[in-house]
């Protein structure tokens, strides 16, 4: 009868976790005060990654100068967009 004790462990939880899926984080610009030639509003910026501007309650993008600054965060709002979006704004246009 010992060999009817046989391990009953699921397959499941022997498997690795799957890895989670990085999407990029996109922001919406609804707000230019100040900056009107800088920033446009309803344009989608890419957020450049800057934990000392993120304690200030500020936000690096790559503005319209072609240049990264840094702006006030309530001037944008946190996006996800489609997958067919994002490889859109990540691959280069075509010559």
């Amino acid at each position: 009868m010992a060999s009817a004790r046989k391990s009953t462990k699921s397959k499941l939880s022997s498997e690795r976790p799957k890895k989670a899926v990085h999407r990029r984080r996109y922001l919406l610009c609804v707000n230019n005060d100040g900056y009107p030639a800088s920033l446009e509003v309803r344009k989608v910026y890419n957020p450049l990654p800057d934990p000392e501007a993120n304690k200030h309650h500020l936000i690096r993008v790559i503005d319209e100068s072609g240049e990264d600054y840094l702006y006030p965060q309530e001037f944008f709002i946190p996006i996800t967009l489609p997958k067919a979006a994002e490889i859109a704004l990540t691959t280069p246009p075509e010559s």
